[in-house]
């Protein structure tokens, strides 16, 4: 069986990626690799765990003996590496903790691949290997002409410690497919949306907070706009990009799909008074405008045109479609997101694995 290892599989990317091979590709046997920090949670793998083509594995991509030590007792044929610390409010006040996870992380791991698979590297350069690296549309910096689009050879302008780090991995990355020869592929994505997302980022945090009847925090006059795509469509494009993408190359992906901030919280406000029976316009009136974040990105939009003509991806859900999921989610599993925002689900992990 092939052994493929994926990191931060037990976060919210990273649980929908492991689900898909898990259950496409039974011929290979898929290891997560995850840390299980506040954002990791196995729950969001309950339906996989006893798989036996799945492995979990706790552990920290900043620990690089731990990773040398993984690499050398599992025949690795291909690394998605998906780990990462990703929420922008949290590196700005803490840029440090990224740097360390991101772009030391990432560092870490091309080094034990290129250690385990040193004589492939060294024989036409292990085509039958592929570190594919995943990254974000956010280090490119900001739109402003609404007909621009990220291209992948937009030059990059990390304008966050968050897309700053993810920029600095993203040119390790190809630092060693240049120097030592490493088969890599990277992708950058819009912002995700769907089922078991930690409650810090966007859509999630306003569903959680409609429910509890709490103010829905909308940064400056709600006006940055971003592109945003569904995770399990994001998971289908991984796949592709993993099994048909060319060696050294970079894959934009994105939902075509860009909406300012408060049209998509009035949205989710409309969608959530129909589900709760409550009247239009209840949860309007919790909408609070705070203070605007330090560097915010007015607009992302992604030209994913190379994943479409080249492997022939386009995203499967319409916003609607797919929102409307994702809240009927939200609602069915509500246990789940009061274990997630008390550090419940933490707590019994690190009872079963260790801290």
């Amino acid at each position: 069986m092939k052994k493929i290892l994926i990191t931060g599989g037990a976060g919210f990317i990273g649980s929908h990626v492991v689900r898909r091979f898990v259950n496409q590709y039974p011929d290979y046997h898929v290891f997560n690799l995850d840390a299980l920090t506040y954002a990791g949670n196995l729950e969001n793998l309950r339906d996989v765990e006893d798989a036996s083509n799945y492995t979990f594995v706790k552990g920290d991509i900043t620990d690089a003996a731990f990773l040398d030590a993984l690499f050398a007792e599992h025949d690795f044929h291909g690394v998605i590496h998906l780990a990462a610390e990703s929420h922008v409010d949290r590196s700005i006040s803490d840029p440090l903790a990224f740097v360390v996870t991101n772009v030391l992380g990432t560092v870490n791991l091309l080094n034990a691949a290129r250690k385990a698979w040193k004589g492939d590297l060294e024989n036409h350069g292990a085509t039958n290997r592929l570190f594919y690296h995943v990254s974000t549309d956010e280090v490119y910096g900001e739109l402003h002409d609404p007909n621009e689009f990220f291209l992948e050879t937009t030059r990059y302008d990390p304008r966050s410690p968050y897309s700053a780090s993810k920029a600095s991995s993203d040119h390790f990355v190809r630092a060693y497919h240049s120097t030592y020869k490493m088969p890599v592929v990277i992708s950058n994505c819009s912002n995700n949306y769907g089922p078991n997302h930690f409650p810090e980022k966007l859509i999630p945090l306003m569903i959680h907070n409609i429910m509890q009847n709490k103010p829905l925090p909308v940064y400056g006059e709600g006006e940055n706009v971003r592109d945003w795509l569904y995770v399990e469509d994001h998971a289908r494009a991984i796949d592709v990009i993993f099994h048909k993408g060319r060696r050294g190359e970079t894959y934009n992906i994105g939902g075509h799909n860009e909406w300012k901030n408060l049209d998509l919280v009035l949205l989710l406000c409309k969608i959530m008074d129909e589900k709760l029976g409550r009247p239009q316009g209840t949860s309007e009136q919790l909408i609070t405008y705070v203070t605007d974040r330090a560097g915010h990105d007015l607009r992302y939009a992604i030209d994913a045109t190379r994943l479409k003509t080249e492997l022939g991806w386009e995203p499967s859900l319409q916003f609607a479609e797919g929102l409307e999921k994702t809240v009927d989610w939200y609602l069915t599993n509500q246990e789940w997101l009061t274990n997630v925002t008390s550090g419940n689900y933490q707590k019994y992990y690190e009872e079963m694995y260790g801290n």
